[in-house]
Formats: C-alpha cells, sequence, structure tokens
C-alpha cells in the first residue's frame, strides 16, 4: 500500500491524522527519510502529540534513542542514527532488542544501518518541496 500527500507546515497536523488513520494497524517500525532539514523530526514531534505522548518529543541526536511513554501507557522509541559510523554501532545500543519489543519504534536516517529493515516496516520518506511545503510517500515493506 502507498500514501501520498502534500502538505504545508501549518497543516501538519491535518497530515499526520491522515497518516495515521493510512496506516492503522501496519507494522510497529517507521523510518523516517529525508535529505537534512527535511522535517524528519518535526513530522516525529506531531505524531508524538497525536498519539499523545506525554513529554515533549526530542531528536535523540547525541543519545541515539528516546523512549517516551503514551497517556495510555505505550512505550514509544525515537532513534536518530546520523551519528552512526556503522551498523556495529546500532547493533551494540541493543537496536535489534528495540526492534523486537513489539513497541512503535520511529527511526530516523535508517539509511545508516539498512541491513536491518529485512522486517515489516513502514517507510516515510519527505520531500521538501518549497521553504514551508513538503511531500509525504508512505509504503508498507
Amino acid at each position: 500500500m502507498i500514501f501520498e500527500i502534500e502538505y504545508s507546515l501549518e497543516n501538519i497536523s491535518n497530515a499526520v491524522n491522515q497518516l495515521l488513520e493510512a496506516i492503522n494497524l501496519g507494522p510497529k517500525i517507521w523510518l523516517f527519510r529525508g535529505e537534512m532539514g527535511a522535517g524528519k523530526t518535526t513530522l516525529v514531534k506531531e505524531i508524538g502529540q497525536q498519539l499523545k505522548i506525554k513529554s515533549i518529543v526530542q531528536s535523540p541526536t547525541f543519545s541515539l534513542v528516546n523512549p517516551y511513554e503514551t497517556e495510555s501507557g505505550e512505550i514509544v522509541y525515537h532513534f536518530d542514527l546520523y551519528r552512526l559510523e556503522n551498523i556495529h554501532e546500532a547493533i551494540d545500543i541493543g537496536i535489534e532488542e528495540y526492534l523486537d519489543s513489539g513497541h512503535l519504534c520511529f527511526i530516523e536516517w535508517p539509511e545508516r544501518a539498512e541491513s536491518l529493515w529485512n522486517i515489516p516496516h513502514i517507510n516515510i520518506e519527505i520531500i521538501q518541496l518549497t521553504e514551508f511545503s513538503r511531500k509525504l510517500t508512505c509504503n508498507w515493506q
């Protein structure tokens, strides 16, 4: 299944609402792809808000992974793999255990550990169209 939407930063909440409806009960591993500055973290923050994560979602650039809890007690893991030198660093932080946890895992810069994604996942690609607009393409693998 493929889902596509163009959105402005002003109506990102509507785009995320449509995305969440389209994904519904899809895989728990969500890979966020896009150039630097495309809006991956902004999108994850809005998804977190709509999933009712209790704390403020921030980029885990230096910690590599931030755990969050929703109001209903569900756990969500947010990864930023940008700083990884190789896949072994991802394995060293125990990424496979997170992926097998059954919890939602949002992963920015999945290209840094591409060989890990031979499991069911959702690719979410963000393309910057203009300074204030984006195109989001989502497919299930």
